[in-house]
């Protein structure tokens, strides 16, 4: 990886950011038992609780780390992509349909997932939480949606996960998908679940293309590593 350009000071975008994925975590929660219909449903407060101790332990590092990228996590750049703007928005109307149907799911009793496949999306989710970690370790460019930052010498990053996938943060969220509608106990919520994963397919692809073209070294990063998301595969 190329040397990591830092800022040792959270501004007002960085506030939001913490602000909005905290406030994101609020909302989450109170739609789940919303539609739910009771606050006694085990899977959702460990769902929530495996949440709250990824996103604190990412910004805890960040905080003490790289603040600068939790600032560049919370602004619009101007050269950010147009259709990365809309995959965003329809990427979390998908995660809201994933909280919706797992709660009424929990409520009317549509289908049961039997304890054994819970753990595995406990466990499926708790992965995507540690690479999302591992991700914001290795990459101080990592941003929320698709934008060259030539403002911050934004170069091509090669080391941590990068080295087995080109989006390894893109897989997180493949297993996150997965994960936690089977670990909300709902069959029905992964439908907004496999449609998050092809909307991240199209993204994969339309950023691997705009990297290609647009940041320095890395058509020779595609060349040292094959696979854009998932290993062996593609």
């Amino acid at each position: 990886m190329s040397e990591i350009v830092k800022s040792k000071k959270l501004d007002r975008a960085g506030i939001n950011r913490i602000i909005t994925v905290l406030g994101m975590l609020v909302l989450f929660g109170a739609i789940l038992f919303f539609a739910a219909g009771r606050l006694s449903w085990w899977e959702a407060w460990i769902f929530l609780g495996i949440y709250l101790a990824g996103i604190s332990l990412n910004g805890l590092w960040s905080l003490r780390h790289n603040p600068d990228m939790l600032n560049e996590r919370g602004r619009m750049g101007k050269n950010t992509k147009s259709w990365d703007k809309a995959i965003g928005l329809i990427y979390m109307v998908l995660l809201l349909a994933i909280y919706i149907l797992a709660g009424l799911d929990t409520r009317l009793a549509w289908s049961h997932v039997p304890i054994w496949a819970k753990i595995l999306g406990g466990v499926a989710f708790i992965l995507a939480m540690a690479i999302t970690f591992w991700v914001m370790t290795a990459n101080t460019f990592l941003s929320t949606f698709v934008r060259i930052q030539d403002e911050r010498g934004h170069t091509t990053v090669s080391s941590g996960p990068y080295r087995f996938i080109r989006h390894p943060m893109y897989f997180g969220v493949l297993l996150m998908s997965l994960g936690m509608p089977i670990l909300l106990g709902s069959w029905w919520a992964l439908i907004p679940g496999i449609l998050n994963i092809g909307l991240f397919v199209l993204r994969t692809d339309l950023e691997d293309k705009t990297l290609q073209a647009e940041l320095p070294g890395y058509p020779d990063y595609t060349r040292q590593v094959r696979y854009r998301l998932i290993p062996g595969v593609w």
